[in-house]
């Protein structure tokens, strides 16, 4: 009897249970894929790349967890105020609060269970697309990856019934604590309008000095570096609060006062429904002005990492490769791109040192990376120049103690920076000395002669998969590398840069949209809970004559600003916040136009549909209609 019931209810109010399900669905969905990709141990062990940035998916999982627990707590309380009515006519009619209460359960773990199944479905495919496109963003391929995935299964559902059985357990204990009156009477409790604080003013200029410094922390994390991302974050989610509690309060009072904007239409019945609804919103938006906040740059974030990997590897090497005695096979791999910078030098590799002759390297001197350079921007970035300035007679890199200090000479930083990092000359032995030797010098050592090629060429990502066999070649001839990321070479550190800006790519965006997606749902569920007792105002001003489309045109202008001040806020914190990632990233606003074109549109719909929802309950269709 009580799953018919149940079944009955659901049914009746199916438009109020999609809206629900939808953000479910994207959140399990979303939360699978991150298990799947991070829970499948044969996957992660058969490419040491993935297993890099698994700890990304299981970092982004635990994000999502966290924002999925509240946001399905909030979403079935909103239910439940749907249903309190209901509840306390069946219990007027005989019904015991005890089966009520079951009904309640039983409807909680349904949803659950529904939305698990098609989450699960939707997280398989999304596992297909995203563990293929990761796959090829990294360039490789393994038969060890499975989209569906039964210790990610085992997981999913585990986390979402565990959650769904809490929050199941939270409405029935609400439940259990409102009497039978307040039910029945759900409708006809107004929300508090809280009086006007004495100290108004006082929070509207705390809330102005809190974001005031946080953006200043922000915008000058250079200097501030870690105490400007504590003094960032903190200060600005506590100014956004104080913001909306005191300022926006503040706005809507302004329209209302404002005499020829009142009184144009229906402006001053629309003002006042905004003016009582803010007092009763202010937490809920300062909330999901953070929430968009965090969804639009969660995804900007992803981009930007991602975009910047190949020009941070510029920053901090001058050459795309240099090439020890190069074959036959890397002379025409050379001869494949197009080369902007081609020299060769010489060295000898003994048991106590690799030695640079000094004529060579002053003859036709290489590119070298400097940090300090005046031309360097405010963020210090490193500047790329021509190695041409004189060096003392006998030079050495006193990489050893036991290297006698007080006769001979130290070479300069960049030099020695160029010739272990630019050079690889570390590629043969770490634990040698590099030496720079007069030509007489370097004549009389005794040891084995080699050559080094570097090369620049007009476009190194496009050319990656050249200076990847180049790469593989370097490491079987190397002494000390075992592998790739071993060799320290231009290619190894692009790759793996790329390997932990695709996985925080992926992340950043599922993340976002997930944000995005329960942050809009969140402010739905809060207007249409309250819809119910507006609709006495609304049928008032029908009986007085008001057209129904003066009345529509009221509810698309009052929503809309409901929905305008939480995203304008954010988008605010979005362009200023980040800013906290330029001393990592060169260029942190990659598109941020993308993810704000993507937040627009998802917010966009949300907007219709609660419009329309609300109109629904408020406007219901009339009998000559």
């Amino acid at each position: 009897m009580l799953f018919k019931i149940s079944l009955s209810s659901m049914r009746k109010m199916m438009k109020d249970y999609i809206v629900l399900l939808v953000g479910l669905v994207i959140s399990i969905s979303i939360f699978y894929m991150f298990q799947t990709l991070a829970v499948n141990e044969t996957f992660i062990k058969s490419n040491s790349m993935i297993n890099s940035i698994a700890l990304v998916f299981i970092v982004g999982s635990v994000l999502l967890s966290i924002i999925t627990f509240f946001y399905i707590i909030y979403a079935n309380s909103f239910l439940l105020s749907l249903r309190r009515k209901e509840f306390g006519m069946y219990m007027t009619l005989g019904a015991k609060k005890g089966k009520i209460i079951k009904l309640m359960f039983i409807e909680t773990m349904a949803v659950g269970i529904i939305a698990l199944i098609i989450g699960i479905v939707l997280g398989t495919g999304m596992a297909q697309i995203v563990g293929n496109l990761l796959m090829n963003q990294l360039d490789f391929a393994s038969s060890d990856y499975h989209p569906f995935y039964m210790p990610a299964v085992g997981l999913t559902v585990a986390f979402f019934i565990i959650i769904f059985f809490i929050t199941a357990l939270l409405n029935a204990f609400k439940l259990a604590r409102t009497t039978i009156l307040n039910l029945v009477h759900a409708d006809s409790q107004q929300d508090r309008i809280e009086k006007k604080r004495r100290f108004t003013f006082l929070i509207a200029i705390l809330a102005l000095i809190f974001l005031s410094a946080g953006y200043y922390a922000i915008v000058h994390m250079e200097q501030l570096a870690e105490m400007g991302l504590l003094i960032g974050t903190f200060a600005t989610t506590i100014g956004t609060y104080l913001f909306f509690i005191a300022v926006l309060p503040f706005i809507v009072n302004l329209l209302k006062n404002n005499e020829k904007l009142n009184s144009t239409g229906l402006n001053s019945f629309t003002f006042s429904q905004l003016k009582f609804r803010v007092n009763s919103l202010t937490k809920l938006l300062a909330t999901i002005a953070m929430l968009i906040a965090l969804g639009v740059g969660a995804i900007t974030g992803g981009m930007a990492f991602n975009h910047n990997t190949s020009l941070m590897s510029d920053l901090f090497y001058a050459y795309d490769a240099a090439i020890h005695d190069p074959v036959d096979a890397d002379v025409q791999a050379i001869g494949k791109m197009k080369v902007v910078e081609d020299k060769q030098y010489h060295y000898k590799l003994t048991d106590t040192g690799i030695y640079f002759a000094k004529d060579e390297l002053l003859q036709d001197p290489p590119l070298g990376v400097d940090s300090t350079s005046k031309k360097a921007d405010k963020k210090r970035e490193p500047q790329i120049i021509r190695l041409n300035q004189e060096l003392p007679d006998q030079l050495y890199s006193d990489t050893r103690d036991d290297v006698d200090k007080k006769t001979a000479s130290q070479i300069p930083e960049i030099w020695r920076s160029t010739l272990e990092y630019e050079f690889n000359a570390g590629y043969r032995m770490f634990d040698k000395t590099i030496y720079i030797a007069d030509q007489n010098t370097y004549r009389a050592i005794e040891g084995n002669e080699h050559v080094v090629r570097v090369v620049k060429s007009d476009d190194f990502v496009a050319n990656k998969a050249i200076f990847k066999d180049i790469n593989e070649r370097q490491v079987k001839k190397s002494l000390v590398a075992q592998n790739s990321e071993d060799l320290g070479t231009k290619y190894s550190m692009y790759q793996s840069l790329h390997t932990m800006s695709s996985g925080t790519m992926f992340m950043g965006f599922f993340l976002g949209i997930a944000f995005l997606a329960m942050m809009a749902s969140c402010l739905m569920f809060k207007i249409l809970s309250g819809a119910s007792r507006d609709t006495s105002r609304y049928q008032m001003l029908r009986k007085i004559g008001v057209r129904k489309q003066l009345l529509t045109k009221s509810i698309y202008k009052e929503l809309g600003m409901l929905f305008l001040f939480p995203a304008i806020v954010g988008l605010i914190h979005v362009v200023v916040g980040m800013n906290i990632f330029s001393f990592i990233l060169v260029n942190p606003y990659f598109k941020i136009w993308l993810p704000i074109t993507m937040f627009v549109a998802i917010y966009a719909v949300y907007y219709f549909v609660t419009v329309q929802l609300y109109r629904g309950i408020v406007l219901p269709k009339e009998p000559t209609e």
